[in-house]
């Protein structure tokens, strides 16, 4: 396997202020093979999810592996997230995407990558549907890749969130456009407001019983998606919580494959800690118990945890790849 670093912005280019010393960045998981002799492969960029918040462990690597090993190259996403709830994020997320969908595209001789499908889980749903109707309005100002297209050429979702509207998930909202947000923005970042019939292909799940992220999301999302004609699969089971990842052992057990994708909130905390950002004893101590775990909480569900299959079917259907 050939693994690495890309970082996605160069010097001056990433200006979000709570960054704590961190720059968006992606890891790359490849075959380790010539790329002269093989047709491209498919090719997944896993975004985690984390209430655009945090980036999360448990949405990552673990995914991105499981990918791999269905024959995929896979990415990493490393986006830039409001770790205390302090500079609302707007569209740096997006923009954080889609530099990683151009950089791929730029270097596809190199990387030997083929259709590119973007993979995100709860708010990183939010961003992966994000990007995928708003691509356009995504300009990147560097020439390099300026005239590259950001456009997914497919989707997967898990347990998304989409609207900002009645069942939205506010945490989320929150850390992305404030608490006290225009009207333009909260239309703006509801998702299923500007599906068309350019938006691309998406597999779709969730469970009935969700209790963080209303199943509404996932089917109101659909819903516009059949009435634009837009292919899609979605599948809601019959239960489960919310997070589930890919519901196995591996995931139950926190076999995670590596905490590099959470390194803005450990970087908020080393600062918390060195007492670098102010906040009172109290806001301190809370903020530092939510990096405790709580395993208990998590259940696999094996009726869930065949969703990547049917995701590569769906794919395989779209005549994403073979």
């Amino acid at each position: 396997m050939i693994k690495e670093r890309i970082n996605l912005w160069e010097d001056g280019e990433f200006t979000y202020p709570d960054n704590y010393g961190f720059t968006p960045f992606m890891i790359r998981m490849a075959h380790d093979e010539d790329p002269l002799k093989n047709d491209p492969r498919p090719t997944i960029i896993v975004c985690p999810g984390g209430g655009y918040a945090c980036v999360s462990p448990s949405e990552g690597i673990i995914v991105a592996n499981k990918f791999y090993e269905m024959g995929f190259d896979t990415f990493t996403l490393a986006y830039t997230t409001n770790t205390l709830c302090t500079a609302p994020l707007y569209d740096q997320p997006m923009k954080d995407l889609s530099r990683a969908i151009r950089i791929i595209r730029k270097r596809s001789h190199e990387f030997n990558v083929g259709k590119i499908t973007a993979c995100g889980f709860s708010a990183a749903g939010h961003l992966v549907a994000s990007v995928c109707v708003h691509y356009k309005d995504v300009a990147d100002t560097n020439p390099l890749y300026a005239n590259i297209s950001n456009r997914p050429d497919a989707a997967i979702l898990g347990y998304p969130v989409i609207s900002s509207g009645k069942y939205a998930h506010r945490g989320s909202f929150d850390n992305l456009i404030g608490t006290n947000p225009s009207n333009d923005d909260i239309n703006y970042y509801s998702c299923e407001n500007f599906v068309t019939s350019d938006t691309p292909p998406f597999f779709i799940w969730h469970t009935a019983t969700d209790g963080f992220v209303p199943r509404e999301n996932s089917i109101m999302f659909a819903e516009k998606l059949l009435a634009n004609d837009v292919p899609f699969a979605l599948h809601i089971f019959s239960k489960g919580n919310h997070g589930l990842s890919l519901s196995n052992e591996d995931w139950k057990e926190r076999r995670w494959g590596g905490d590099e994708v959470f390194e803005q909130s450990l970087k908020c905390r080393d600062a918390v800690i060195a007492g670098e950002i102010n906040m009172s004893p109290e806001d301190k101590k809370n903020f530092l118990d939510g990096f405790k775990d709580y395993p208990e909480g998590r259940i696999p569900i094996k009726e869930v945890s065949i969703w990547p299959e049917l995701a590569v079917a769906f794919l395989k259907e779209q005549g994403l790849m073979k």
